[in-house]
């Protein structure tokens, strides 16, 4: 190439030669230095605990169903004391025998609503539940968070755990649970379509913050009145929908019943319950 003002041949470098020369430049270069990107993590975490915990003291201490009770079953109108024990997320092999088990001393029946993945794992669980004389009714069959779903996948979710619980137990199901309580109404028009009901709770005992018996029968019977239907579960933990430590459950039936008898109250199931006229929607 000639250079314009001299007149003289210039020679360019080639290009391996440019790109060499351009890496030259960059290298060593950093816009921030470590101690720089250590106050964004800070910073970054720090947010997200500032965020984080109001999210989880709201999960732990509020109960969200109060925010979607509109056209869903959630407590009976009443003149009698009576209340429904309802359990979710069984069956589970561990926990459900020894709920069971105090049931079976308290004489008292109870309502599960189990998963369907659960009932096929553990069939005889839910077999012993239908035996003994307990309610069973549908909480979806892989415990999704259905706002997300579509309404194709909300009916093959609850149909697949109506088949389960069939084969299973041959018992039919007529009352739904969505998990965590979330439903919209679209999905709420849907589930009455497939002839099933929706049904909430009153009180929410948080089993699975797995606070101890003694914190979950205070509040209960503080809070408790005729027609209520009351959250536990049988399985389930935190992040998961199995598993989970269910020992103060096991331990707050048998003295919320004997509460709750001594305050006047009978226990029934969920059918029993719904049975009586009028209820809160």
């Amino acid at each position: 190439m000639t250079d314009p003002l001299s007149g003289a041949s210039k020679v360019l470098p080639s290009g391996s030669a440019q790109r060499g020369r351009r890496m030259s430049a960059f290298r060593g270069f950093s816009p921030l230095g470590s101690r720089a990107w250590r106050k964004i993590a800070i910073f970054f975490l720090g947010a997200l605990a500032i965020i984080g915990l109001p999210a989880a003291l709201f999960t732990v201490f509020f109960d969200q169903a109060v925010l979607v009770r509109r056209d869903v079953i959630y407590h009976i109108n009443t003149p009698h004391n009576v209340v429904a024990l309802t359990f979710d997320d069984g069956p589970s092999p561990e926990w459900t025998p020894r709920i069971l088990d105090e049931f079976k001393k308290a004489g008292v029946k109870a309502t599960f609503f189990m998963i369907g993945d659960h009932v096929k794992k553990y069939p005889d669980v839910a077999r012993r539940v239908a035996e003994e004389g307990h309610e069973i009714e549908n909480h979806t069959y892989s415990h999704p968070t259905l706002v997300f779903y579509t309404l194709d996948k909300l009916e093959r979710e609850v149909r697949d755990t109506e088949r389960a619980i069939r084969d299973a137990t041959h018992r039919s199901t007529q009352y739904f649970r969505p998990p965590k309580a979330w439903l919209t109404a679209t999905e709420k028009k849907k589930i009455e379509e497939m002839r099933y009901k929706t049904v909430s709770w009153t009180l929410n005992s948080k089993d699975w913050v797995t606070f101890d018996d003694k914190y979950m029968v205070k509040y209960i019977v503080r809070h408790v009145r005729s027609g209520d239907i009351i959250l536990f579960h049988d399985s389930g933990g935190l992040f998961s929908t199995e598993g989970g430590d269910r020992h103060e459950t096991v331990k707050t039936i048998q003295r919320l019943v004997e509460k709750l008898k001594k305050m006047g109250y009978q226990f029934v199931t969920l059918s029993e319950l719904l049975s009586l006229e009028g209820h809160d929607t």
